[in-house]
């Protein structure tokens, strides 16, 4: 039994939606009230919902916001961000940073990734697209000449009861001159209700046209490229979301009773059940 009760923690916490990661562990703690130890057994969940997500935080004593995924991971709990060029720990579970130390990475990409180049265009890209977006560039360790493009942007509302997260992830071969990523776009509504949206798109791996072997560039066919893959994705969506309202959503209900008469519902407690609803006559 503890078992079966920790996996599903684990799905809890790892299905928590934008933003409302602490709401569901508050809840948990209320479903666990005779197991009060069970969350600290689930850490691993805790850390593949922050690296999945790429989840945003503040650097201590500078108010700088920086990405966790596992791109960026220094194993044991730290993490590092290029832009700023500090290492720090971080806890899965309260989502907080700590420890901040300065950090440098040593990397055959680091002339694309430190100089006005890769960094610099997806500044220029995420502030024309995505004011609020957080982004990083870092090399991957797994994959050798391999830079990863992370860009998050959240948006919630919880007095609105809504939130929303849009993630993307790029890997960049510098070798093959090659691309692939995936999109991610995360929405949560529950006001009198409970409806969400999550979508994912894999972006096959793309051959890039790059005619200098300068850092310049190479950068800027790599954003150019970027976004034409999320122009297109956005536009996808829009039909999508068009053939949900006219088609699915559409079916769902039905335009108005079977009277063919609109209901005025703010008089519903004067209608008389069967009779000015069904169409019939008084007596």
């Amino acid at each position: 039994m503890p078992s079966n009760n920790a996996a599903a923690v684990s799905a809890f916490i790892e299905g928590a939606p934008p933003g409302e990661l602490a709401d569901v562990i508050a809840d948990i703690r209320k479903l666990i009230i005779n197991e009060p130890k069970l969350l600290d057994s689930v850490t691993p969940a805790f850390k593949r919902y922050n690296e999945e997500q790429i989840s945003t935080v503040k650097l201590p004593g500078s108010g700088q916001t920086v990405l966790i995924s596992p791109y960026n991971s220094l194993g044991n709990g730290r993490y590092h961000d290029v832009e700023t060029q500090k290492s720090f720990a971080f806890d899965h579970q309260t989502q907080k940073a700590s420890d901040v130390q300065p950090h440098t990475h040593d990397s055959e990409q680091s002339d694309l990734m430190y100089g006005s180049s890769l960094l610099k265009s997806l500044s220029i890209h995420s502030t024309e697209h995505y004011p609020s977006a957080i982004y990083t560039v870092c090399p991957t360790p797994s994959t050798p000449n391999t830079i990863a493009l992370l860009l998050v942007s959240n948006k919630y509302s919880p007095s609105n009861f809504w939130n929303g997260r849009y993630r993307s992830t790029y890997l960049f071969n510098q070798s093959s001159s090659t691309l692939s990523g995936t999109i991610n776009v995360d929405v949560h509504y529950y006001e009198d209700g409970n409806v969400r949206l999550t979508t994912t798109k894999k972006i096959p791996e793309m051959n890039l046209e790059i005619s200098s072997a300068s850092s310049g560039p190479a950068a800027a066919e790599v954003l150019r490229k970027i976004a034409g893959v999320e122009r297109a994705y956005q536009e996808e969506l829009n039909r999508g979301f068009g053939r949900l309202s006219e088609g699915e959503f559409k079916g769902l209900r039905r335009q108005l009773p079977v009277t063919r008469q609109k209901v005025e519902w703010e008089k519903i407690g004067g209608y008389r059940l069967g009779q000015d609803i069904g169409g019939g006559r008084s007596r």
